[in-house]
C-alpha cells in the first residue's frame, strides 16, 4: 500500500481542526502527523499543530503507507458476519483474548483478523484492525471493527453519543421478581482488588437496562441494553443488585449454578454505516454451551 496525498486549502483556522475535518482523521493522528514532517503549507513544512495557516494556502497532508502490524496473522477460525471496505462485523468465541498482550501474545482476535480481513486501511499508521469496543475473554458474541481510521473515528463516536445499540443476554443467579429495570451506578477500580472493577460513588458513570426474557430454577435469563461500556460493566452491576451473572469466576458465587461457562452473549448490535449513513442490525445466535447451560437450568431457548 502506497502513501496517501490529500491538498485542502487553509481558512485561517488551526490546521488539526482543518485537516481532521476535511481528512476524516483525529486531531491526536493529525497531530502526530504534523510532528513527524507529513504536513507542507505552501510548500513549507509545519509541526505545530495548532499553527494558523492564511486563508488561502495550499496545505498538503501526507498519509504514509500503514506499517505491518505488530501481531502475527494467524489462520484462526472466525465467524465473520459482514465485511466491507470500512468495517466488519465479527462474532469472538468465548475464551478467546481480543488484544495481545503478556501472556497472550498470540491466538487472539487481532491475530485472526489480520489472517482474514481483506484490504485493512490500517489504525494510527499501522496495518492493524481498529476494534471499536471491548469484549471480555470469556464473554461470547458481536464485535465492530474499523479497517480505516475515518470508519473508527465516526464509529467511536456513535459509542460515545450512545447511538449505537447493543444487547447482551444474560442468565444470572436467583429469581428477579420485576420483570424489568435500569442500574445507574458509576463504576471504579476496586480498591480492595486492583484485578477486579466495583460500584463507587467517585467512579464514571454507569447505565445499564434489563428486561427479564424467562425464569428457571434459581436463574433469570435477561435481555441486557448497556447505555455505557465501562470495563465487566453488566458483570459489576448484576453483582451490584444481588444477581451475579452465573458462571463468573470473578465477581459469582462458587454456591452458583452449574453451567459451562460465563452466562454473558454479546447478541445484537445496531449502528449506522459511517459511509452509507444505513441503520445496519446484526445478531449472533447463542452458542451451543451457552444453550447447554441454560437447558441445565431449566431454561429453554
Amino acid at each position: 500500500m502506497e502513501a496517501t496525498e490529500m491538498i485542502f486549502t487553509a481558512d485561517g483556522r488551526r490546521l488539526d481542526v482543518l485537516l481532521s475535518e476535511q481528512s476524516g482523521l483525529t486531531r491526536n493522528r493529525v497531530a502526530t502527523l504534523m510532528e513527524e514532517g507529513n504536513v507542507t503549507v505552501d510548500g513549507q513544512t509545519v509541526t505545530k499543530a495548532g499553527l494558523k495557516a492564511k486563508a488561502g494556502s495550499t496545505v498538503t497532508l501526507v498519509i504514509p503507507a500503514p506499517k505491518p502490524a505488530v501481531p502475527e496473522a494467524q489462520d484462526i477460525p472466525l465467524t465473520i458476519l459482514y465485511e466491507d471496505a470500512d468495517l466488519a462485523v465479527v462474532v469472538k468465541p468465548c475464551g478467546m483474548v481480543v488484544h495481545p498482550a503478556a501472556g497472550n501474545e498470540d491466538g487472539t482476535l487481532v491475530n485472526a483478523l489480520l489472517h482474514h480481513l481483506d484490504s485493512l486501511g490500517g489504525i494510527g499508521g499501522e496495518l492493524r484492525p481498529g476494534i471499536v469496543h471491548r469484549l471480555d475473554k470469556d464473554t461470547s458474541g458481536l464485535l465492530l471493527v474499523a479497517k480505516n481510521d475515518a470508519a473508527q473515528l465516526a464509529l467511536s463516536e456513535q459509542l460515545s453519543e450512545r447511538s449505537m445499540e447493543k444487547h447482551y443476554r444474560a442468565l444470572v443467579e436467583g429469581n428477579i421478581r420485576e420483570d424489568a429495570g435500569r442500574i445507574e451506578a458509576a463504576i471504579a477500580r476496586s480498591k480492595k482488588d486492583r484485578k477486579k472493577m466495583a460500584v463507587d460513588e467517585e467512579g464514571r458513570e454507569a447505565i445499564t437496562e434489563w428486561t427479564v426474557l424467562e425464569r428457571g430454577r434459581g436463574v433469570t435469563l435477561l435481555d441486557v441494553h448497556i447505555l455505557t461500556g465501562r470495563t465487566h460493566q453488566i458483570r459489576v452491576h448484576c453483582k451490584h443488585i444481588g444477581h451475579p451473572v452465573c458462571g463468573d469466576p470473578i465477581y459469582g458465587s462458587p454456591k452458583g449454578a452449574k453451567v459451562p461457562r460465563l452466562m454473558l452473549h454479546a447478541y445484537s448490535l445496531s449502528f449506522t454505516h459511517p459511509r452509507t449513513q444505513e441503520r445496519m442490525t446484526f445478531t449472533a445466535e447463542l452458542p451451543e454451551e451457552f444453550l447447554r447451560g441454560m437447558k441445565s437450568s431449566g431454561v429453554e431457548a
